[in-house]
C-alpha cells in the first residue's frame, strides 16, 4: 500500500523538482523509516512504519532508473538499464546469505538499513539530467553539466546553449497529469498495456517467490536459486535486445512465464526436480518481463511526462503486490497447484498484449507528445546530435581528436 500511493506522488515529484533531489530524499526518508521499523514497539507500529517506508522508497528507486535512462546516449541505454535493475537480483542473493547468518529480524532490518545512509554521498557524486534541465529551461545548469561530462570523457562539448530549441516548450514546462495518459489514443493504448504489465509482473514475480515458504525444504537455500535464475535472464535481455528489438524479448518473457507456470501445475509432486526446473523458467521468463516494462516504459513517453507516465503505470505492479499473496494462499487451500494456474493465464495475456506495442529499437526518446504519438509510425532514422548527449560519446558524433560538436541540438 505504501508503494503504491508514494509511487504517484514521488512520481510527479521527479518530473517538477528534478529525478536527483527525489532520489536523494526518498533515500533519506526510507532509510529514517527502516531504521524505525527496526525499533517498532509492537505490530501496529511496524505496519505503520513498513507503510511509510514504502511510501517513500519506490518513486525514488524509478527516479533513479529515469536519471540514469537519460544521462546516457542512445547507444548505452539499454546496458546501463539492465544493469542497474541486475542489482536488485544481487541484492535478493546477498538478502539469503544475510537473512541466513542473521536469524533475528530486527537485527536484520538494520543490517539492511543502515548502509543506505551512504548512499547520501551521490549528492556530491551524481548529476542531475540534463534532459529534464532543458525540459524546464534551466540551460545554463544542463550545460555546465554537458561540459563535465564531455571532459571526463576527454571529448569537447562545444555548442551554444542559447542556440537549443525544444519544440513545444509550453508542454514541456506544464505540469504532468494523468490526462495527459490517456487523451491521445496511442498513449493511452501504451498506457493501458503497460498498466497490465506491470500487475501482471508483480503477480507472477511475488507469487513465485511467496510460494517458496510453502514447498517446504530449505528457505534460504530455495530463496538463493529464486534470486540467482534472475541473473542469465538480464544477460539474456543485453544480448537480444539492440538485435532482436525490446517487444520480442517483452513478449516471450511473459510466454515462457505463463507456459512453465501451466505446466509446473500438472507436474506429478514426485518428480520433485522436474517441477524445480520448469518453476525456475517460470521465474526466470517472468523476470525477463519485469525488467522489460519499466524499460520499454521510459522510451514511450515524452521527456516531461516520463517520471511521472512510469510512477502511474507502476502503481498496477503494487496492486498486483498487494494481490498476490491472497491468490497464493486461499487458493492453495482449495488446490496446491491453483496459484500456478491463475499465474499462467495472466502471463500469457500479458504477453499478447505486449504484440500491440510499438517497437523502439533504434529510436531517440521522445520529447513532446507528437513523438510519442509517432512512434512506430515513422521511418527509422539515426538521431541527430541531440539530448541523448550523442556528441559525448567518440563513438557517435564526436571523434577522438577532440572536434567540436553539432551547434545543433534538435529533438528527436
Amino acid at each position: 500500500m505504501g508503494f503504491m500511493l508514494g509511487t504517484i506522488f514521488l512520481g510527479f515529484g521527479a518530473d517538477i523538482y528534478g529525478r536527483k533531489r527525489c532520489f536523494l530524499f526518498s533515500v533519506f526518508s526510507t532509510s529514517v523509516a527502516g531504521l524505525a521499523v527496526a525499533f517498532a514497539p509492537n505490530y501496529l507500529w511496524f505496519t505503520i512504519f513498513r507503510i511509510l517506508q514504502g511510501l517513500l522508497s519506490k518513486g525514488g528507486w524509478l527516479s533513479a532508473y529515469v536519471l540514469i535512462t537519460e544521462l546516457v546516449g542512445m547507444k548505452y541505454r539499454r546496458t546501463v538499464g539492465i544493469v542497474n535493475q541486475m542489482c536488485f537480483s544481487f541484492g535478493l542473493i546477498i538478502l539469503a546469505a544475510v537473512a541466513h547468518l542473521i536469524p533475528a529480524w530486527r537485527n536484520l532490518q538494520l543490517t539492511a538499513t543502515i548502509p543506505n545512509f551512504c548512499i547520501l554521498t551521490f549528492y556530491w557524486l551524481m548529476p542531475e539530467s540534463p534532459r529534464w534541465l532543458l525540459s524546464r529551461k534551466k540551460k545554463e545548469e544542463a550545460m555546465k553539466i554537458l561540459q563535465k561530462i564531455a571532459k571526463k570523457n576527454r571529448q569537447t562539448f562545444s555548442i551554444n546553449i542559447e542556440t537549443v530549441q525544444i519544440e513545444d516548450c509550453e508542454n514541456t514546462l506544464k505540469s504532468p497529469s494523468f490526462l495527459d495518459l490517456v487523451k491521445t489514443p496511442q498513449i493511452r493504448k501504451h498506457t493501458f498495456i503497460l498498466m497490465f504489465n506491470w500487475f501482471a509482473s508483480a503477480l507472477v514475480y511475488l507469487g513465485l517467490v511467496m510460494r517458496l515458504g510453502i514447498l517446504g525444504g530449505n528457505i534460504y537455500i530455495n530463496f538463493f536459486i529464486s534470486g540467482a535464475v534472475e541473473i542469465p535472464a538480464a544477460i539474456i535481455i543485453i544480448l537480444l535486445i539492440d538485435r532482436v528489438g525490446r517487444r520480442f524479448p517483452f513478449a516471450a518473457g511473459n510466454f515462457l512465464a505463463g507456459a512453465s507456470c501451466l505446466i509446473t501445475a500438472t507436474i506429478p509432486d514426485d518428480l520433485y526436480w522436474l517441477k524445480a526446473v520448469s518453476s525456475s523458467l517460470g521465474k526466470l521468463g517472468i523476470t525477463v518481463t519485469f525488467l522489460m516494462v519499466c524499460f520499454v516504459n521510459t522510451e514511450l513517453y515524452p521527456t516531461f511526462l516520463r517520471n511521472f507516465a512510469i510512477s502511474v503505470c507502476s502503481t498496477m505492479c503494487d496492486i498486483g503486490g498487494i494481490v498476490a499473496p491472497f491468490i497464493l494462499y486461499r487458493l492453495a487451500h482449495i488446490w496446491i497447484e491453483m496459484p500456478l494456474v491463475v499465474f499462467g493465464v495472466i502471463a500469457l495475456i500479458a504477453g499478447a498484449l505486449v504484440l500491440f506495442l510499438p517497437e523502439t529499437m533504434g529510436m531517440a526518446l521522445p520529447e513532446t507528445i507528437e513523438d510519442a504519438e509517432n512512434i512506430g509510425r515513422k521511418k527509422k532514422t539515426a538521431p541527430k546530435a541531440n539530448q541523448e548527449l550523442s556528441p559525448l560519446h567518440p563513438s557517435v558524433e564526436t571523434s577522438n581528436n577532440k572536434q567540436p560538436a553539432s551547434e545543433k541540438m534538435s529533438p528527436s
